[in-house]
């Protein structure tokens, strides 16, 4: 068939796949290599642990070492050493339908040279036979969420002129969604394409959801770069900070008036922060399985979280107390001029 009959054929791609050494890379790479449709250009494989070791089914990728300086240093390794006209960003655990090639294709053939970007629709799998858990819910809204990299194709010229990702964001968490942000001040615009990606539900342990609370430090970065309404840009809700910092506050306050011999006014504390964290345990509670083993976690994790959110935010503020803040995020990339190694 010739490029004239099948326009996809002349779209000049190549696909960046982050990796932590998941299993799942196995079966992205097989979509790539096996399913129907024009294939990329070159697949490149970006080793993000400190510690690289053998990764399943590389042989037709190649493969590059970021060193575990998260999933924003690693992409921009990635996007850096290809030198296509398109980079698309996948991550190692979603789900390529077999005809995915082709569908990116699709959706990149007819775009203008002011697009800068294109985002998958995302899915996530729920269980059908009960309501999901907590940590389910969670991964769900990866499905509504703005311009994540789970399937994301950008312009390799939007890249070079905002200048990639920003690699004070160490985890995968806020990096994407701000560099849409820039590349649209930038001029280009983010478009929807008619592919769809399946991002299944990763295992997680007991304490998933206290660790998660580490986002609280990037939320203090974005603000700083942003400005104070940066939510209404990211185009997410207000958090639970405000709620987390009450309930924290009141449970500080109750074992200082304890210790200093003020019954009452701990007493009444004490209430207030038994009060909040029950109405925050019951609201995830409520729309779960409600299982034994649920209740049990929320109940533990409930407490647990309000004070990690506040230390990690106090931690994010005086980490990033030196970033300007304009209302426009400038990239600051440390290692712009480090040469991601080959794995040969």
């Amino acid at each position: 068939m010739s490029a004239a009959a099948n326009p996809g054929a002349g779209v000049d791609y190549a696909v960046v796949v982050p990796t932590v050494g998941r299993q799942s890379l196995a079966v992205v790479l097989d979509a790539l290599e096996h399913g129907s449709g024009p294939p990329p250009r070159e697949v490149i494989v970006v080793d993000d642990r400190p510690d690289p070791g053998p990764l399943p089914a590389t042989r037709s990728a190649r493969v590059l070492r970021s060193g575990g300086r998260g999933p924003a240093a690693a992409r921009n390794a990635g996007w850096r050493a290809a030198c296509c006209e398109w980079v698309v960003f996948l991550d190692d655990d979603v789900l390529p339908p077999p005809d995915w090639k082709a569908r990116l294709v699709a959706d990149l053939a007819w775009l203008g040279l002011e697009v800068g970007a294109s985002q998958a629709r995302i899915t996530v799998p729920l269980p059908a036979d009960r309501r999901p858990t907590d940590w389910e819910r969670n991964t769900a809204g990866l499905a509504t969420s703005k311009w994540i990299t789970a399937d994301m194709a950008y312009r390799r010229a939007a890249l070079v002129r905002s200048g990639g990702f920003d690699e004070r964001f160490p985890r995968a968490y806020r990096e994407d969604t701000e560099l849409a942000l820039r590349v649209q001040r930038h001029g280009y615009r983010v478009v929807t394409g008619e592919r769809v990606t399946t991002h299944p539900v990763r295992e997680a342990d007991f304490l998933v959801s206290v660790r998660q609370q580490r986002g609280n430090a990037d939320d203090a970065l974005v603000r700083r770069l942003l400005g104070p309404g940066w939510r209404e840009q990211f185009g997410g809700a207000r958090g639970r900070l405000p709620r987390h910092a009450a309930t924290t506050a009141a449970a500080v306050l109750a074992v200082l008036c304890g210790v200093l011999g003020a019954r009452r006014a701990a007493l009444l504390l004490g209430g207030a922060w038994a009060g909040l964290t029950a109405k925050f345990a019951l609201d995830r509670i409520a729309p779960g399985p409600r299982t034994r083993e649920e209740v049990v976690k929320m109940l533990v994790t409930s407490a647990a979280i309000p004070p990690a959110a506040c230390l990690h935010r106090v931690l994010g503020e005086l980490r990033h107390r030196g970033v300007r803040s304009t209302g426009a995020a400038d990239v600051v990339d440390p290692h712009a001029e480090r040469r991601p190694v080959v794995r040969r």
